[in-house]
């Protein structure tokens, strides 16, 4: 989970990395050539904590957190259930549709595996006992992981700031190129004014 974890701190979701079982086949010289298809299913506690965004946590933004699952641990993973559709309204449409059977029992993830089998199990433990990390609700002033989203999802908005950076947009109007600050001038004479005043106190005394 630590090295899974060190890799979401990268913010280098795009990266392509080579194969996890390309790697592991060519370590052991090869293997049987025989590939499998395995699922597990990991429930997810909704009864327990009604109230916890499980879903949420799981995809992370845009969906990210989930497909870093899926990148590191070579499986798929699937949300199922009550509650698995983001629109309750859809959901409610959905249900009992051929292939939405799922929807009428409750919340849990399916993890699909389908490699060689002399690594189908490793994977598959691997991304059940990262799923069930993150399916333990955590006080949010604790949650790293969901600070780590949040981040995230500010840079992929546009809106990250890091903390003691300058603060964005325009200048103030009593700012010059320099920062510096432009004098005031309410309250003041135009230098024409001064100008005429002084003329005017010439011809007096002149006169």
């Amino acid at each position: 989970m630590n090295r899974w974890m060190s890799q979401f701190q990268s913010e280098m979701p795009g990266l392509v990395q080579p194969s996890l079982a390309e790697n592991w086949l060519n370590s052991q010289g090869g293997s049987s050539g025989l590939i499998v298809k395995r699922t597990i299913r990991v429930d997810i506690p909704v009864d327990k904590y009604p109230n916890y965004n499980f879903v949420g946590r799981l995809l992370g933004p845009r969906g990210n957190s989930l497909k870093r699952v899926e990148a590191n641990t070579e499986c798929r993973v699937l949300i199922r259930g009550r509650g698995s559709i983001k629109d309750p309204a859809r959901e409610e449409m959905m249900r009992g549709k051929p292939g939405y059977e799922h929807l009428n029992e409750p919340l849990h993830i399916l993890i699909e595996a389908e490699l060689p089998v002399e690594i189908v199990d490793a994977r598959l433990m691997q991304a059940r006992e990262i799923l069930e990390d993150l399916l333990k609700p955590t006080d949010e002033s604790q949650d790293f992981y969901k600070k780590q989203q949040l981040r995230e999802l500010a840079m992929l908005n546009g809106t990250l700031r890091e903390e003691g950076s300058p603060m964005s947009g325009s200048l103030s109007p009593f700012q010059n190129s320099l920062g510096m600050k432009r004098a005031k001038t309410r309250g003041q004479m135009p230098p024409c004014t001064i100008g005429a005043l002084a003329w005017a106190l010439l011809l007096l005394c002149a006169s």
